[in-house]
């Protein structure tokens, strides 16, 4: 009896720091049948905290070349440049240095830009896949479209995706070369469509596959931080960036604080507004209230032992954190941005608040004051769906 040969997958992602996309893709790998395919992982950047997580049968491939070639001080991937009498890579680190230090760039135009600069001094994954899948927008699809050889392409698209003219025509071509385009909500269609209305032959929904036995047994393995406190606890997670509007956190944390109410406001997370927020916790003495706890590779037992989940978002593709909470029976108060609805029920599941600080602050301190409306948002989470594995058979139909 001769056995069925397993179809060969590539993953890329950026890194598997923790963040949606990559719990995502995370859970995504733990759900797989390992006896039809094979699989390869390709990361960026290496070192993230949920690379722990990854199961066993996936095969992380070795990091590029020009990566590795980055990890040096300046001067000494000078001197090896020298040394191999090449200096494609140095050309490429510099480009893309000098380009980066002119002005503040978002994160599309620094993935474009990153591209245009060190593209040429890539390699080519050598391999050849039935399928090789973009799991995040940016330079993850650059290098799926460009560098890989596979008989299909896929790309997902975890975020609002709205581009500029500059960013759009730049990113064109690579979509072009997409079999199909993965959106992780209604509203992260709609938004990507916006942007590429041609491209909607190749547009599927697959929502992030959110596995609640695996949650809950997580949420039970270790304590959170300060087990001790008996205020109230108000977490947040994601990246410190401005796309999660913590500026609008940190003047709802100052008017909590100025109320005279008895609270802790967590945050796990990690990015490049680290050192503002630190200033502005320490300029307005919030360093006893509004607590940076860095990146856990289980979130789980902090989300199970808040009283508040918040999210400040300006978009999110779906909001992964949010449905986490949701599962873990733990009140929300969110923006209202883009895709809030796909999971949100108003006064049901949470509160859904305008885009600042004061009406994100009133939304917590009526989940602090109104104990009623505080046990029927609970008692509707315990009753609500938990899960959708069923977005699981939607990624077989997609890859066969």
């Amino acid at each position: 009896m001769v056995a069925t040969m397993k179809k060969k997958l590539l993953f890329v992602i950026d890194s598997l720091d923790c963040a949606g996309a990559e719990k995502s893709l995370v859970t995504l790998l733990s759900l797989l049948d390992y006896s039809r395919y094979s699989v390869d992982l390709m990361l960026f950047a290496h070192g993230g905290s949920l690379e722990d997580s990854v199961p066993k049968e996936v095969n992380i491939l070795p990091p590029l070349k020009y990566t590795e070639f980055t990890k040096l001080e300046i001067s000494k991937s000078f001197l090896h440049s020298l040394k191999m009498l090449n200096f494609k890579m140095f050309y490429s680190r510099m480009k893309y240095t000098v380009r980066i230090r002119k002005r503040e760039y978002g994160n599309t135009a620094k993935a474009r830009i990153y591209w245009e600069s060190v593209s040429n001094s890539i390699e080519n994954n050598p391999k050849e896949y039935e399928i090789a899948i973009s799991y995040a927008q940016g330079i993850p699809t650059f290098y799926v479209a460009s560098k890989i050889k596979a008989k299909k392409k896929y790309a997902w698209v975890n975020t609002s995706y709205l581009l500029k003219t500059k960013e759009k025509i730049f990113q064109n071509d690579f979509y072009a070369d997409i079999d199909k385009i993965i959106t992780v909500s209604e509203s992260a269609k709609d938004n990507f469509l916006e942007t590429y209305p041609d491209f909607n032959d190749k547009v599927e929904i697959i929502y992030d596959i959110i596995n609640p036995n695996f949650i809950t047994e997580m949420a039970e393995v270790e304590e959170s931080a300060d087990n001790k406190f008996d205020g109230v606890r108000i977490l947040t997670i994601g990246r410190l960036d401005h796309g999660k509007q913590y500026n609008i956190a940190l003047e709802a944390c100052k008017m909590l604080k100025e109320q005279g109410i008895d609270f802790k406001w967590y945050v796990l997370g990690k990015g490049p507004l680290l050192k503002e927020i630190e200033k502005y916790i320490r300029d307005h003495e919030l360093q006893d209230h509004f607590i940076l706890l860095g990146v856990k590779s289980n979130p789980y037992p902090f989300i199970k032992n808040a009283d508040i989940y918040v999210q400040t978002s300006k978009f999110e593709g779906f909001g992964l954190a949010i449905a986490e909470a949701r599962l873990l029976n733990v009140p929300v108060v969110t923006t209202r941005f883009d895709a809030v609805y796909n999971q949100m029920v108003e006064g049901k599941n949470g509160l859904v608040v305008d885009m600042n600080g004061d009406a994100v602050y009133r939304g917590i301190l009526k989940l602090i004051n109104d104990h009623e409306l505080r046990e029927r948002i609970i008692t509707y989470l315990k009753n609500e769906k938990k899960g959708n594995i069923e977005e699981l058979e939607k990624f077989y139909q997609l890859i066969g």
